[in-house]
């Protein structure tokens, strides 16, 4: 089991002069202490997530003050990028890094984000797939052809080379079809548990790793990494004191995300009838149902338990979503625990294998 660190604020619309101090300081932690990766999202035109509209530019500023974890995105919307601009940025950051970077990519699903290619919005997963190859042919150093503002065509290199030959890709990932893409493709996975349990992440993963072997690829080298909020401390009363406000206020932001978006199916609560008590009550009852198992959250040995039960299920790597609104210090008191805990996997790794693999 690894561990790493993601990023995922709730509040981009703060005017606060430190909005990144988490961000750097954990990244600097992370690295001092042997972390696997630091994980950056790309947002836009929300506050949900706002504080990362580009996540090269977040990932130049750690690869300046770190020198050994993974810097990754998570994710570049790719539908919402040119792909020559992708391989140069993160040319740049692999460069600046000394050869750290992956990259994890996502279709998009606001259509609000769209604003920027309205046009991709209907076949945004067939392009995320087109141009993730894209990107491996640039990267590797290839020529696309394309037409020049002259009319005429070109065969146009991007610079400056990476330092890595290989691009290490990451899909984020859901869906059972998803999985299998991604498998199809030797891709990586980060996942989330927050809309699926672990009997249906087993069977995903399982089908992935299927996927893995029949398109040619070593079924057990694929990683699949656990986008899981985080906050560990001495005991649960502690733990639910300072958590329960900041993720209220967390997924409140996310509920008006989600709630913009037409047509999205998990929330059929019509906004403008409800009252303020009628949200909190809401809010109320989606923190307890987190809280009880779907976020890690709680004290060590009960958070161990559960990544645990998260490598039985196939998990590979704890991505830490440590950045909800928790107050600054306390949320570097609970990376020192969740430092002591991936510690313990070091020092006795768990000889688990792999989910199978049913051929």
């Amino acid at each position: 089991m690894e561990f790493s660190l993601f990023y995922f604020s709730g509040d981009g619309s703060t005017t606060s002069r430190d909005k990144y101090h988490l961000l750097l300081e954990g990244a600097k932690f992370a690295d001092r202490h042997k972390f696997a990766a630091v994980w950056i999202p790309e947002r836009h035109f929300d506050a949900f997530g706002g504080l990362y509209p580009n996540p090269s530019v977040a990932g130049a500023a750690i690869a300046m003050i770190t020198d050994h974890i993974q810097i990754r995105s998570g994710s570049v919307v790719m539908p919402l990028q040119n792909p020559l601009r992708v391989a140069e940025e993160w040319a740049m950051v692999d460069n600046l890094s000394k050869g750290r970077v992956s990259l994890s990519f996502a279709p998009g699903w606001h259509p609000n984000d769209f604003v920027l290619y309205p046009e991709k919005y209907a076949a945004k997963k067939e392009i995320m797939w087109r141009d993730i190859q894209v990107l491996q042919q640039l990267w590797q150093g290839e020529a696309i052809a394309l037409i020049g503002g002259n009319g005429k065509p070109v065969n146009i290199h991007t610079f400056p080379r990476p330092l890595q030959t290989n691009l290490s890709i990451w899909i984020t990932a859901l869906s059972d079809e998803t999985f299998l893409d991604a498998g199809k493709i030797g891709a990586n996975i980060l996942t989330s548990p927050l809309y699926q349990s672990l009997d249906e992440i087993l069977r995903k993963i399982t089908l992935y790793r299927q996927a893995l072997a029949q398109h040619g690829h070593d079924p057990q080298s694929g990683k699949v990494a656990m986008m899981i909020h985080t906050f560990i401390d001495r005991d649960m009363d502690a733990v639910r004191r300072k958590v329960k406000q900041p993720f209220k206020n967390y997924l409140k932001t996310h509920f008006d995300l989600v709630v913009k978006s037409s047509g999205d199916l998990r929330f059929s609560i019509d906004p403008n009838t409800m009252t303020p008590q009628d949200l909190d009550d809401l809010l109320e009852f989606s923190f307890e149902t987190y809280f009880n198992g779907k976020v890690l959250m709680g004290t060590p040995a009960y958070c161990q338990t559960m990544i645990d039960n998260l490598q039985q299920a196939g998990i590979d790597e704890i991505a830490a979503l440590i950045d909800f609104g928790v107050e600054f210090d306390w949320v570097m008191e609970s990376l020192d625990f969740l430092k002591d805990i991936k510690n313990s996997y070091l020092s006795h790794p768990n000889s688990l294998p792999k989910s199978p693999i049913l051929v």
